[in-house]
């Protein structure tokens, strides 16, 4: 049999048995092994390492498509100079994810611009980075899944996206008034996920604030003990990092000016 008449027949097992990496480098692999003669059974490992390898890298990216993570998670840039925010104690214990594998959850409570969504979205991408499926959502967003995944299969998929994460970012908890039906969804869905699921809220309103976006005290003291059964309270404070880090258009172009002058 020729050497292309073999290639064709591995390439065809590959595609039926869903072995991507092996029936796209076949012929590059058996090349390399010519070269360096390993032993069948180092050939055969260094085959399935390589299949298995691919197979996470694939997963890992869908795991980052569906999380829908904002552009900016790279907690490795945490400032630490900021004034209320964690120090570097804290945020190594946070990103060792020993609260995901206890099932804990995680609020992160204080002012606009202190940092709660980017150490949200950053813990949900470490998350993604050992193995774990994780959705970053804003509340409303939230809502907008609930509501729609009786409707839609658009809303199915995505509802059955998030039940099946182990970690669920919920960003501005309780930052929009909701009526007593989306209360009730969102009180529904969090009761069902609370035991299973670790959940990392971020929220600039008390616990006591959340009866008046819901407008039902009893329903928002019913989420509160789901979410706060197990659950570490981060309070952060400061002044707004956005604001102090703030660029204008206007700053670049007397920059700008100031460079071309000196040119001059």
């Amino acid at each position: 049999m020729e050497h292309t008449d073999k290639l064709s027949i591995i390439r065809s097992h590959a595609r039926r048995l869903k072995l991507s990496w092996i029936g796209a480098n076949v012929a590059e692999t058996l090349v390399r092994a010519q070269s360096a003669s390993p032993s069948y059974d180092d050939f055969l490992i260094d085959l399935m390492q390589s299949e298995v390898a691919s197979r996470e890298a694939h997963r890992k990216i869908l795991r980052y498509k569906n999380a829908r993570l904002p552009m900016s998670h790279d907690l490795d840039q945490y400032d630490f100079t900021m004034s209320g925010g964690l120090s570097m104690t804290q945020l190594h214990q946070l990103r060792e994810l020993h609260w995901v594998e206890a099932g804990f959850n995680i609020m992160l409570a204080g002012p606009s611009g202190v940092g709660k969504t980017f150490i949200a979205a950053g813990l949900c991408a470490d998350a993604i980075e050992h193995g774990y499926r994780a959705s970053f959502r804003t509340m409303d967003e939230i809502l907008q899944t609930l509501r729609t995944r009786d409707m839609t299969s658009a809303g199915r998929a995505a509802y059955k996206n998030l039940c099946s994460s182990h970690v669920i970012v919920i960003d501005d908890l309780m930052n929009i008034i909701v009526d007593r039906e989306e209360g009730n969804m969102l009180f529904a869905f969090i009761n069902s996920m609370y035991e299973t699921t670790s959940f990392i809220i971020t929220t600039n309103r008390s616990p006591a604030e959340w009866a008046q976006t819901i407008g039902d005290e009893v329903l928002a003291t019913a989420i509160l003990d789901r979410l706060l059964y197990k659950c570490e309270l981060i309070q952060l404070s400061g002044r707004s990092y956005r604001m102090a880090n703030r660029k204008t258009i206007f700053e670049q172009s007397q920059t700008e000016n100031k460079n071309e002058k000196s040119r001059l």
